[in-house]
């Protein structure tokens, strides 16, 4: 077995290993919560005995170990349980399963995430190599101000700013062109859910493009004081050639590490954008789920949330072993 096979299936373990706790923190996290489930949902006026057959009828009565077994046991047959919601009675009302409410909900944040991925990924590889070409330039000064200040600002401040510029009548146009709330369904002309999240993508990508433009500004410029760099300019090789063809295929593994991250934070991380422009996501779905203490949806949105982020961290390390194969061998 080649060293790389071998090292990324060591890191396909120790991922799956990293998710089984991270579940176990999950749950555990969850059962320390103060207050009665059955309680919250049925309402402060339902009798002991009717409490008591909730919770039986929904397994609440079980030990805890009893019910995380079942839950993760579940969960890894693809079956994330049933939704509290709609259960406040006893006599039969009707279940929903947590599949169906977070899959299309799970949808909607790919699409918002790839659209910004799509825009930002790029830009931010732009950016930070000029950034580097020309670095102390006056064009360098300007994009590091930029980039500071849009790390600085919170994301809602930055979609409140948006949404008052580019959806608010008679601000800066009389008929704006972008909608204010991202209200999106898979059932909508492909244009139109393009422009009805206009808005978040734009918030996302003035977010997390600061973050991989430096990185991929401070992985060159780190690069280019490198011999086999000394040499090539050496030969007459132009400053951008060395930049393209030498440097940036070298800065591969801290560049996808910070793009994995801010990946990560594309699917983890939406749900202050999700809820201010209340964009129909995972995001949104959680932050529903909490408020009405609806715990098999926030089990099922957390481990996913956990799920994604291992995942992408997996392959930038993946990707940095490639590229990098020194990563292989002890220093």
């Amino acid at each position: 077995m080649s060293p790389i096979l071998k090292t990324v299936l060591q890191r396909l373990g120790l991922g799956l290993i990293t998710l089984f706790a991270v579940s176990i923190i999950i749950f555990a996290t969850i059962e320390m919560l103060p207050g009665d489930f059955a309680k919250a949902i049925l309402g402060q006026s339902a009798t002991p005995d009717t409490v008591a057959a909730f919770q039986k009828r929904l397994g609440l009565d079980r030990p805890p170990v009893e019910r995380y077994l079942n839950w993760i046991g579940g969960v890894a047959q693809g079956d994330f349980g049933v939704s509290f919601a709609g259960l406040g009675g006893l006599g039969g009302g009707q279940e929903t399963t947590v599949v169906s409410l977070v899959a299309p909900r799970l949808a909607n944040t790919l699409f918002l995430a790839g659209l910004t991925a799509i825009v930002a990924v790029p830009l931010a590889l732009i950016l930070g190599m000029l950034a580097a070409l020309y670095r102390n330039s006056f064009y360098d000064r300007i994009v590091n101000m930029v980039t500071l200040t849009s790390i600085s600002v919170p994301e809602f401040f930055v979609a409140y700013i948006l949404m008052l510029l580019l959806a608010v009548p008679h601000v800066v146009f009389d008929s704006p062109p972008f909608y204010a709330l991202a209200k999106i369904n898979f059932d909508m002309p492909f244009t139109e859910r393009v422009m009805r999240s206009a808005l978040p993508v734009m918030t996302l990508v003035l977010v997390i493009v600061a973050h991989m433009m430096r990185m991929t500004r401070a992985a060159i410029i780190n690069l280019l004081s490198s011999p086999f760099i000394e040499m090539a300019r050496l030969k007459g090789v132009s400053p951008r050639r060395i930049i393209y063809r030498h440097a940036l295929p070298n800065a591969w593994a801290p560049i996808a590490t910070v793009i994995a991250l801010n990946l990560a934070y594309l699917v983890v991380g939406v749900v202050v954008v999700e809820v201010v422009f209340v964009y129909p996501g995972i995001g949104q779905l959680m932050v529903d789920a909490v408020s009405s203490r609806n715990i098999p949806v926030v089990q099922a949105c957390a481990l996913i949330f956990a799920a994604t982020y291992i995942l992408l961290n997996l392959i930038a390390d993946i990707v940095s072993i490639v590229t990098n194969p020194r990563l292989l061998h002890p220093r």
